[in-house]
């Protein structure tokens, strides 16, 4: 009887309805007081079997919830033979709850968008060398699939063969098509705006990296903010205390109506829902632009965010270096650029993959007794020959002499933004190479929507040299800068921000900063979808756009603004109608129900602005 009775509660509300309507023709066109009475009366038991139900269910868990106090005002209502005020009563809460069910639905929708963007089939290639389709819980690890023009990516994974234009707005919130060819990595759940691409799986299903946004962000919207999490326990006490205010209103007045009036009145809807109505809306249009945020709590952090600390490479720079200028000191400078090449390919850093691509090199030679010196470079041996090759803290450490002429060109190359690479061998400086990052387009611009947010300090950290980093710190106009710093220090710097009560966020690219990461307020990762920008991280900046940044922290800003606005329109309301009961004869039961469904759908429709909520 429960399940019939849940499944046409919009049938029954709309019957609810109907009776009153007649009811009211009866009274005022029939002039039949009988005929009307009996409308309200049916219309009064109908409309109260979903809430009673819903009221005793939650009295069998011991929680006193809306549903208890409205079914005990309208019972109260009937036995006083007030049928008018107990049949509105339970049509406007019927109507409330689908117009509530409703709206936030719509609150969901970027939520629920996201997931209707997983694929459901693959072409796979089969063992008689043939593409069939096949649901997408049947393709693993190493399977060929593939991928023609319009259809979504199943898997991530590399290119093998073809080429076509992706739109991957799914992963980074963009829309503009990105090129793919042999080589290129796809994600799933993106689409193949043209050509035809066969792709190696490396991740399927909920491995993906779209499986895990989704997973995120699903978790992200039921986790809950310490404002709700208090508005829940003061919901637990205020329910019953309402009802025990209702109680002894009846017993010092013995006016019934007076005391129902209470009990309608001090339905808590408004301030229940209006905070996780904005929570979800704000996650919804962050993963509408490319943006994880993962979960209330990091709202909250994030929205009073006073300092905000950046790694260097990867961040506010593009992250893939070039040579600029290469020095060298000795004679044989093929057999030094031979050792050098042979040595960086030992190295998957930035610096030695810039390196290696200035060096036209097919054949290396053999290298040996490696040993990576962190944050400052490689030892190494090649033949009978001792290599160093690194910074100059490196040179340092192992008493490297070095002339004055290369100290004025390593610092003519630091003052043009330079990282510096040097190579030894047998404790001879025979290379010099200047390695330049290039600073990401517009990153300036953001850097002033970051001030105009209110960000006091915003600060870049870095284990470049600090001439390079002071030159990047000047042209984007940040607070402070400090170079030469290993991971282990960055995190020491985040942790003495945070003891000196700074509200602290860290951005960095989700790999080596992830000490700092976890230490900050809020980790920020420039992850483009990485496992490790995923997992370590509270915000994730989908394709390490660094321009969505601002949008995240004035979303973050409008979400918490939000949620304020929610609370006192939930409070006002009370306020206003305790007013109403007390000072004059314009709130009645009906009227106050009236207007506490229309509250709940106030803080509804205010927090579905965050939906359409952009910078611009």
């Amino acid at each position: 009887m429960q399940k019939i009775i849940f499944k046409n509660k919009n049938i029954i509300t709309v019957i609810s309805a109907t009776l009153i309507s007649l009811s009211f023709m009866g009274h005022w066109i029939l002039k039949d007081n009988f005929y009307s009475e009996f409308m309200l009366i049916i219309a009064s038991v109908i409309g109260v079997l979903p809430i009673a139900i819903q009221a005793y269910q939650a009295l069998k868990v011991k929680v006193v919830s809306i549903d208890v106090l409205v079914t005990i005002a309208v019972v109260a209502a009937f036995a006083i033979r007030n049928f008018e005020e107990s049949a509105i009563v339970t049509f406007l809460f019927l109507f409330g709850s689908y117009l509530e069910k409703r709206t936030l639905n719509k609150t969901r929708k970027a939520i629920k968008e996201l997931t209707e963007m997983a694929p459901e089939t693959a072409l796979k290639l089969t063992e008689d060398n043939k593409y069939i389709e096949v649901g997408i819980e049947e393709v693993t690890v190493g399977d060929m699939i593939l991928v023609k023009t319009g259809a979504k990516v199943p898997v991530d994974g590399i290119v093998i063969s073809g080429e076509g234009s992706v739109n991957e707005a799914s992963i980074t919130g963009e829309s503009l098509p990105v090129s793919k060819s042999v080589d290129s990595k796809v994600y799933a759940g993106t689409i193949l705006d043209n050509g035809t691409i066969a792709v190696n799986a490396d991740r399927v299903g909920v491995d993906t990296t779209f499986g895990k946004i989704i997973e995120l962000v699903v978790e992200a919207q039921d986790s809950k903010s310490e404002a709700e999490r208090f508005i829940d326990r003061f919901s637990k006490y205020y329910t019953p205390l309402v009802l025990l205010v209702a109680f002894f209103v009846w017993l010092f007045t013995r006016n019934i109506e007076l005391a129902i009036t209470i009990l309608v009145l001090g339905c808590p809807g408004a301030l229940v829902i209006g905070v996780p109505v904005s929570n979800v809306a704000g996650i919804g249009n962050g993963a509408r632009h490319g943006i994880l945020l993962k979960g209330s709590e990091v709202i909250g952090y994030f929205s009073k965010v006073d300092t905000i600390i950046f790694d260097k490479t990867g961040t506010v720079t593009i992250g893939k270096p070039v040579v600029s200028e290469t020095i060298y000191y000795g004679e044989k400078k093929e057999s030094d650029l031979l050792y050098l090449a042979s040595i960086e390919r030992e190295s998957d850093h930035p610096l030695a993959n810039a390196i290696l691509e200035s060096i036209p090199l097919k054949n290396y030679i053999k290298v040996d007794k490696t040993e990576v010196i962190k944050g400052k470079g490689i030892s190494a041996a090649i033949n009978d020959d001792q290599i160093l090759v690194g910074n100059y803290s490196l040179m340092k450490e192992y008493g490297i002499n070095v002339t004055e002429e290369m100290i004025d060109d390593i610092e003519r190359l630091e003052l043009q933004g330079n990282s510096i690479v040097i190579t030894v061998i047998n404790n001879d400086i025979k290379i010099i190479v200047g390695v330049k990052d290039q600073i990401r387009d517009k990153v300036k611009e953001d850097i002033e929507l970051l001030k105009r947010l209110k960000v006091k300090n915003l600060v870049m950290l870095s284990g470049d040299n600090q001439g390079t980093v002071d030159l990047v710190s000047k042209e984007l106009d940040l607070t402070e800068s400090h170079g030469n710093m290993l991971p282990e220090e960055k995190a020491e710097f985040v942790e003495n921000r945070i003891e000196n009560d700074e509200i602290v966020a860290f951005v960095g690219d989700g790999v080596n900063d992830s000490p700092s990461l976890a230490l900050a307020h809020v980790g920020i990762a420039m992850g483009s979808g990485t496992d490790v920008a995923i997992e370590t991280s509270d915000v994730v900046l989908m394709n390490s756009n660094f321009s969505k940044l601002p949008h995240a922290l004035a979303l973050t800003k409008a979400t918490a603004r939000n949620m304020k606005q929610n609370i006192v329109i939930a409070l006002a309301v009370v306020f206003i109608l305790v007013l109403g009961v007390m000072f004059s004869n314009i709130v009645s039961m009906s009227v106050g129900m009236l207007v506490h469904e229309a509250s709940i759908l106030v803080v509804i429709l205010n927090g579905m602005r965050l939906l359409r909520f952009n910078m611009k």
